[in-house]
Order: structure tokens, then C-alpha cells, then sequence
């Protein structure tokens, strides 16, 4: 099985738990009237419609490039999770909303102890289901299954807040923290909403991992080649799990194409090898110049024209930009 066929297999599962689990927490709500409940319930369907959502954007992920997606159809994951975002916010507002709704028209509040029993139970089997649902989606670099395990996980936490609301409220009959906590939910899922938002965001507009451009260069520093001269203009961009890195390569002149070709394979599978199959490696070569000679570390070089210098370490600030490092560009 591939891995997105994988990513899809187990958002169907996600998907089908959490119609279930809206329908156990609708039904502890009707039970106690408690509008804390009913806040972990609108929560609830933002999952429903965020995993149907996840569902269609990993089916999408599946297809295999086309003529008129040659890098694949991966951005549909960040699509899915802006969309997911979005979702998150409007059940902040729809519950803020009920919470003053019912200020203003309050319903007396039963049989507390039957919903709580339910709400655990719903609270329980979300962790589970969102710790397994993250886990498979960093192992298969799948933004969508990530944020349903994260939609699942804050679900959870919400709902042990509501427990211990909900349980201060039937030892001290407080019945107003019953609108107060409602409020604080609002908020904590809206800024959920707002930071998924953002990350996908991210993605969209490509915006620069810093992450793991700091891996990847410590990577290429560890085990530098003596024929590597420079790394210049490195960029990588992200297609949901897929990969794509850009970068020029400063490589001694004299070299043939095919012994260019090979220092350039070692590249790739170094990069493979710490980050996976999931990339793919677009390398312009550069020839070397004189100029270069004072930081070149290749010791049995024949035609060095100028004495070694000074080692340059590649960091972010240089790897990134498309000035050769110390080399004057022609």
C-alpha cells in the first residue's frame, strides 16, 4: 500500500469516529441542557465537516502527476487545511454566539452526571484516535492527517476542561460558570483555528522552512565532499509530503559530465537518506574559477592557481542567497 493510499485509509476511520462521537456528545447535550456541552458539540461538527474535507484532499493527493500538475497535486493537503481553519474559527463564533443567546434566554441544566459520563467517554476516544492520527501523519509527511490528530487532540482537551467545569458546577451550583466557560471555549478554539490557518498559509505561498533548511545545511556540512566546492541559491519548496529542492552546486572545472553527474547523485542520496524518498532535487552546476582557490578543500587539485585561505561553512545566511561564496561570479 502507498503511502497516500495509506493517509486515505486512516481519514476514513478519523472521518466515520467523528460523525459518532458528534452524535454522543448532541445527545449529552439534549440530556443536560448545558451549554459548556453544546460548545464541545459545535466543536465537534467542524471536526465532521474538516474530516470529510481532509477526505476529498487526500483522495486528490493520490492521483499521480498530470500534464497540467507536473509537481503532483500535493498543495491540495494546505488548501484542505486552510479550509479546515476556517471551519475552526466559525464554531468559535457560533458558540460565543449561543453562550450570550443564553445568557439572555438561560435553560435550567439536568442530569449533569449522565452527559459527563458520555462527554469522558468522547474525550477518551479522541485522544487516542488523534495521537494515532499524528503519529501516521509525520511519519508520511501529510500536513491533512496532522491537522485532523490536532482537531481530535485540542477536541480533547476541551472536553477535560468541560469535565472539570461541568464538575465544579454540579458540586457548587454554579450554574453561571455554565456560560462563562462556554466563552473561554470560544475562545481557546478560535485561536486553534487561527494558528492552523496560518500554517497552512505557509504552504500556499511557499514560504520558507526554516526548520529544515537549518537540518539539511548541517547535513550538507557534515559531509562535505571534497569536490563540493560551494552550495549557493538552495530553496525548498513543499507539496504537501513531496519535497522539491533547487540549488547550485560550484563543482572543480575539468570535470566530465559523467564524473559531475556522480558527485551530483552522492548529493542527492545524502539528502534521501536524512529526509526519505518523498524528494525530489533540481542541481544547476557551476564550474569553478581562480577566484575560488581560496576556499577550495580540494587538497590534489591540479590546476590551482591560488593558495587555499579559509574555510567557509555553509550556514543560512550564505546557502540561501545566489552569490558564490568568495567567487567572483562571471
Amino acid at each position: 500500500m502507498t503511502t497516500e493510499r495509506q493517509n486515505f485509509r486512516v481519514q476514513k476511520w478519523i472521518t466515520a469516529l467523528s460523525v459518532l462521537l458528534f452524535a454522543a456528545k448532541l445527545a449529552a447535550y439534549y440530556l443536560t441542557h448545558s451549554l459548556a456541552i453544546l460548545s464541545d458539540a459545535l466543536e465537534s461538527i467542524v471536526n465532521v465537516l474538516a474530516g470529510f474535507i481532509g477526505l476529498y484532499s487526500l483522495y486528490i493527493v493520490t492521483k499521480p502527476r498530470d500534464e497540467d500538475h507536473p509537481y503532483g497535486h500535493g498543495k491540495a493537503e494546505f488548501v484542505s487545511a486552510a479550509a479546515e481553519g476556517g471551519l475552526i474559527v466559525s464554531a468559535g463564533i457560533l458558540i460565543a454566539y449561543e453562550a450570550v443567546v443564553n445568557i439572555i434566554h438561560g435553560q435550567p441544566l439536568q442530569k449533569l452526571d449522565s452527559g459527563l459520563v458520555l462527554v469522558a467517554a468522547t474525550g477518551a476516544v479522541n485522544y487516542i484516535a488523534g495521537f494515532f492520527c499524528i503519529k501516521t501523519g509525520k511519519k508520511n509527511k501529510s500536513m491533512a492527517l496532522q491537522a485532523s490528530g490536532k482537531h481530535l487532540q485540542v477536541d480533547t482537551y476541551s472536553t477535560l476542561a468541560i469535565i472539570v467545569g461541568v464538575g465544579v458546577i454540579m458540586l457548587t451550583k454554579w450554574h453561571w460558570l455554565d456560560h462563562l466557560i462556554a466563552l473561554l471555549m470560544s475562545a481557546i478554539v478560535m485561536y486553534n483555528g487561527y494558528k492552523i490557518i496560518r500554517q497552512s498559509l505557509a504552504g500556499i505561498m511557499d514560504e520558507a522552512d526554516m526548520g529544515l533548511l537549518d537540518n539539511m545545511i548541517a547535513l550538507l556540512n557534515a559531509n562535505r565532499q571534497r569536490n563540493w566546492i560551494d552550495i549557493h541559491n538552495l530553496r525548498v519548496i513543499k507539496y504537501g509530503r513531496l519535497l522539491h529542492i533547487d540549488c547550485h552546486v560550484t563543482l572543480p572545472w575539468y570535470l566530465n559530465l559523467r564524473e559531475a553527474h556522480v558527485e551530483l547523485d552522492e548529493l542527492g542520496d545524502l539528502i534521501k537518506k536524512e529526509f526519505g524518498d518523498t524528494m525530489e532535487m533540481f542541481v544547476h552546476t557551476d564550474g569553478c574559477t581562480p577566484d575560488g582557490c581560496a576556499i577550495c578543500l580540494k587538497t590534489d587539485c591540479p590546476v590551482r592557481i591560488h593558495p587555499f585561505e579559509t574555510k567557509i561553512d555553509w550556514t543560512m545566511q550564505n546557502v540561501i542567497t545566489n552569490q558564490k561564496h568568495g567567487i567572483e561570479t562571471p
